[in-house]
C-alpha cells in the first residue's frame, strides 16, 4: 500500500456520541435518586409523615400566599408610580413648551425643579440621533439644586431606545439606578423624557416579602407543634393496639397451654374510626387464634395422652416378647439354626422396640411439663465418665476434653443430662468415619455454661439443619449408619435442654459440626 506524500493519514476522530459513551458517570441519577428518596420518605414513622405533610402545606400556602400579596402590592405601587409619572410628564412638557414659546431650547434642570415634581425626578433631552442633549435629576428626598448624572454609552442608549408615550421600567446605572421612565417627542426632533425613581416602592415590596417569609416560617413551626400534639393525641388509641400486638408477639404460642387473654380496649374498637376499626379486626383475630390454640392445645393433649397409654400398654408385651425369646434360646432344647436365628432377631428387635417405647414416653411426659429432679450436678465429673465410656465405645475415634481447671456445677436432673450428652457423643461416634476427631468441651462465664461437641466429620445438610432437633428427623442421606436410628435422641436432647431452662444449637459446615448446649449454673438454676 502506497502512502500519500502529505505524511501518514491522520486517525479518525472519536465520534461524539462514542466520547460521551466513553466518560464515566458522575453521581445518581435522576431515577436512582428518586428512588433513594422513597426508601427515605417510607422508613419514617406515621406521626412524622403527617406531621411532616402538615408543616409542608402551611408553608405552601404560605408560600403561595406571600407571593401573591408581594406581585400585587408590587403591582399596586408601579401603578401608583405610572400615575405620579403621567402628571410629571404633563409638568415637563408644559415647562419645556414655555421655553419654546421663548425661542429657547429647554432647561432640564427647571423642568425638574417645577414646582409639584417630587423628588428624585429625572428629566433628559435626546437629540434625534440618540445622544444626550442634556439632562439633570433631583435628589430623593432633598431641596437641594438639581444635579447631572453620570452619563456613559449605555446610559444613552438605554435612553434612546425608548418608545414615545410608554411606560418603561430601567436601571440607570451610576448615580439613578432604578427608574420608571416616559419618553415624549419635543419640536425639533428632541425627545423629553421623564423618570421617578421606583426604590421606594421596591424596598416596601421587599419589606413585605422578608415579613411574608418570617411570617410563613412562624406559621410552620406552630403548625409543626400544634399538627405534633394533634397526631399524638390521634394515634393513642393506635398505640395502645400496637402495645396490644407486641404483648400478644411475646406470649410462648407455639407450645403448651396458651391462655390468650390479651384484647385492644372496648374504647378504642369503634367501628366509625379507622384506628377503631382496626382495634375491632385485631380483637376478632385474636379471638380466632385462641380458638384455633385451644383446639390445638386439645388435640396434642390427645396425642400426648395416646402416646403415653400406648407406651406403658406395649411395655408389658414387650417384656414378655423378650422374656419368652431369651428363654426359648436359653432352655437346652435343641433348635434349628433358622429358627434360633429368627428367635436372636425378634429379641433383638424387641429391644429395640422397648428403646422406643422408652423415648416416647419421656417426650410425652416432658410435653405435659412434668417436673425433673432438681439436685446438684458436678457437669465436670459427668462429661469425663461420658468421654471415657464413649472412648471405650468408638475406639477408632479420636477423642478429646477440653474442660476448665476448676470443677462446674449445674442444678438438674442428673439422669437426664447424662443422657443429653451420651446422644450427642453417641451422634458423633455413628454417623462419622473412623478417624474422626471428637471434641467435648466445656466453658462457665456469666451465670452459664456452655458446653459443645465437636468432630470434623462430613456435616449436616444445610437443609437438615431447621429440622435437626425435630423428632423422627435423621441425616442418614449424608453421614454413615453403622447402628439403627429412631430419629428421636436429638429430640429428646432439646426437651430435655429445655426442661432445664437451656438451649441447644448445631454449627454445620462439611469437616467442621459442633453441637452447642446452654445451661444455667447452680446459682441461677
Amino acid at each position: 500500500m502506497t502512502q500519500s506524500a502529505s505524511g501518514p493519514a491522520a486517525p479518525m476522530p472519536m465520534s461524539v456520541e462514542a466520547g460521551e459513551r466513553s466518560r464515566p458517570r458522575v453521581g445518581l441519577s435522576p431515577r436512582r435518586l428518586l428512588q433513594r428518596v422513597r426508601g427515605w420518605y417510607r422508613s419514617w414513622t406515621l406521626r412524622r409523615k403527617l406531621v411532616a405533610a402538615v408543616v409542608t402545606l402551611v408553608a405552601i400556602l404560605g408560600v403561595a400566599i406571600g407571593s401573591v400579596s408581594v406581585v400585587l402590592l408590587h403591582t399596586y405601587l408601579i401603578d401608583r408610580v405610572n400615575v405620579q409619572l403621567s402628571y410629571a410628564s404633563e409638568r415637563g412638557v408644559a415647562v419645556a413648551q414655555t421655553y419654546y414659546q421663548r425661542g429657547a431650547v429647554p432647561n432640564t434642570a427647571q423642568i425638574v425643579s417645577a414646582t409639584g415634581q417630587p423628588g428624585g425626578t429625572f428629566a433628559a433631552l435626546m437629540n434625534s440621533d440618540g445622544t444626550l442633549n442634556s439632562g439633570s435629576y433631583l435628589p430623593t428626598g432633598s431641596a437641594g439644586s438639581p444635579r447631572n448624572p453620570v452619563v456613559d454609552d449605555t446610559f444613552q442608549s438605554t435612553l434612546a431606545a425608548l418608545t414615545p408615550g410608554v411606560k418603561t421600567s430601567v436601571d440607570l446605572r451610576g448615580t439613578l439606578g432604578e427608574y420608571r421612565v416616559e419618553s415624549q417627542p419635543l419640536p425639533d426632533g428632541l425627545a423629553l423624557v421623564i423618570g421617578l425613581p421606583v426604590a421606594e416602592a421596591q424596598g416596601t415590596t421587599v419589606h413585605l416579602a422578608i415579613v411574608m417569609l418570617i411570617a410563613t416560617g412562624a406559621a410552620a413551626f406552630f403548625a409543626a407543634g400544634i399538627g405534633l400534639l394533634i397526631v399524638r393525641l390521634s394515634l393513642r388509641p393506635l398505640d395502645r393496639v400496637a402495645d396490644a400486638a407486641e404483648t400478644v408477639s411475646t406470649l410462648p404460642l407455639d407450645r403448651g397451654e396458651v391462655a390468650l387473654r390479651v384484647r385492644v380496649a372496648d374504647e378504642d374498637t369503634d367501628p366509625g374510626t379507622e384506628v377503631g376499626r382496626v382495634g375491632s379486626a385485631f380483637n376478632a383475630m385474636l379471638g380466632h387464634v385462641a380458638s384455633a390454640l385451644s383446639a390445638r392445645e386439645a388435640s396434642e393433649r390427645k396425642v400426648r395422652q395416646f402416646v403415653s397409654d400406648a407406651s406403658h400398654e406395649l411395655r408389658t408385651p414387650l417384656a414378655s416378647i423378650r422374656g419368652y425369646s431369651e428363654l426359648t434360646r436359653r432352655s437346652g432344647e435343641v433348635i434349628p439354626p433358622d429358627v434360633q436365628h429368627s428367635i436372636i432377631r425378634i429379641e433383638s428387635e424387641a429391644k429395640r422396640m422397648t428403646g422406643i417405647v422408652e423415648d416416647l414416653l419421656l417426650l410425652a411426659r416432658l410435653d405435659e411439663g412434668r417436673e425433673l429432679d432438681r439436685e446438684p450436678v458436678d457437669l465436670s465429673m459427668l462429661l469425663i465418665n461420658l468421654l471415657s465410656d464413649a472412648h471405650a465405645a468408638g475406639p477408632d475415634h479420636q477423642w478429646r476434653l477440653d474442660l476448665p481447671p476448676e470443677p462446674v456445677e449445674v442444678t438438674g436432673d442428673q439422669a437426664r443430662l447424662h443422657q443429653v450428652f451420651a446422644n450427642l457423643l453417641t451422634n458423633a461416634r455413628v454417623h462419622t468415619p473412623a478417624g474422626t476427631i471428637v471434641e467435648l468441651g466445656m466453658r462457665a462465664s456469666g451465670g452459664w455454661v456452655l458446653v459443645t461437641v465437636s468432630d470434623d466429620g462430613p456435616g449436616v445438610p444445610a437443609e437438615l439443619q431447621p429440622v435437626l432437633f425435630e423428632r423422627f428427623a435423621r441425616g442418614d442421606s449424608s453421614r454413615s449408619r453403622n447402628t439403627g436410628s429412631t430419629g428421636l435422641g436429638l429430640a429428646i436432647v432439646k426437651a430435655v435442654v429445655d426442661a432445664h431452662h437451656g438451649g441447644i444449637s448445631v454449627e454445620s459446615v462439611p469437616g467442621r459440626t459442633v453441637f452447642s448446649v446452654r445451661l444455667p449454673l447452680a446459682s441461677l438454676g
